[in-house]
C-alpha cells in the first residue's frame, strides 16, 4: 500500500516537472499581441531625422491617430504647437528677469516676438490642415501653405536663438537653447509627415 502510494506520488511528479518544461516552449511559440495603431507610429517614426522623440511625443495619441497619414501630420503640428507656445512662454518670462544686461534684454525681446509669430505660424498650419483631404483640386496647394507655415516657425525660432547666442550669457543661452533644440526636432518631424501626407493616400497600413 505505501509503496503503492509512493509509486503514484512519485509519477504525478514526474508529469508535473514534465509540464513544467514544456511550459516555456509552448509561450515562447504563442504569438504576442500588438497594437496597429502603436506599430503604425512607431514604423512611420522611422522616416523622421529624431525617431525616438518623435515614438515619445506621438504614442499616447496612437488611439486618435489610428493609421491615418492625416491624423498623424495633424497630431505632429499639435504637438510642436504646445511645445511652441510652452518654448514661447519659457522666453516672456525669462526676459522678465532680473538682472539682465541690456544687450541680454534686447535679445530676449526680440526671441518673444519671434517664438510669438512661430506660434502664431503652427496655429496657421493647425488650422489649414484639419480642412485638407487627399485628392482634393486644391490639396497640393493646402499643403505648400502648410509647409510654408511649419518652415516659417522653424526659421523664426532658429533666428530667435541666433539672436541669444550672439549677446547672451551662457546660462540664458543654454536655456533658451534647451526649449528651442526641442521645437526646431519638432518640427522637423512635422515636416516629415506632412510631406508624407502630401504623397500618399490619407490612410496606410502599419
Amino acid at each position: 500500500m505505501e509503496g503503492s502510494f509512493l509509486s503514484h506520488a512519485l509519477t504525478t511528479l514526474f508529469i508535473l516537472l514534465q509540464f513544467t518544461a514544456y511550459m516555456p516552449s509552448c509561450l515562447a511559440n504563442k504569438p504576442i499581441p500588438t497594437n496597429a495603431n502603436t506599430d503604425f507610429i512607431k514604423k512611420s517614426c522611422t522616416i523622421t531625422l529624431y525617431p525616438q522623440l518623435c515614438y515619445d511625443s506621438l504614442s499616447i495619441f496612437a488611439d486618435k491617430i489610428k493609421t491615418s497619414r492625416k491624423n498623424l501630420a495633424t497630431f505632429a503640428i499639435s504637438v510642436t504647437l504646445s511645445a511652441a507656445q510652452s518654448a514661447s512662454d519659457f522666453v516672456t518670462k525669462l526676459s522678465k528677469s532680473p538682472g539682465l544686461s541690456p544687450v541680454e534684454a534686447s535679445a530676449l525681446a526680440d526671441c518673444v516676438e519671434l517664438s510669438g509669430d512661430s506660434v502664431d505660424e503652427l496655429s496657421r498650419s493647425l488650422k489649414e490642415i484639419a480642412n485638407t483631404n487627399f485628392g482634393d483640386p486644391n490639396f497640393g496647394r493646402q499643403v505648400n501653405d502648410i509647409q510654408t507655415f511649419v518652415s516659417a516657425a522653424s526659421t523664426d525660432f532658429g533666428t530667435c536663438f541666433d539672436g541669444i547666442s550672439k549677446k547672451a550669457s551662457g546660462q540664458v543661452k543654454t536655456k533658451v537653447g534647451t526649449q528651442v533644440l526641442n521645437v526646431e526636432h519638432l518640427i522637423s518631424n512635422a515636416l516629415a509627415f506632412i510631406s508624407s501626407y502630401a504623397t500618399g493616400p490619407q490612410t496606410t497600413s502599419p
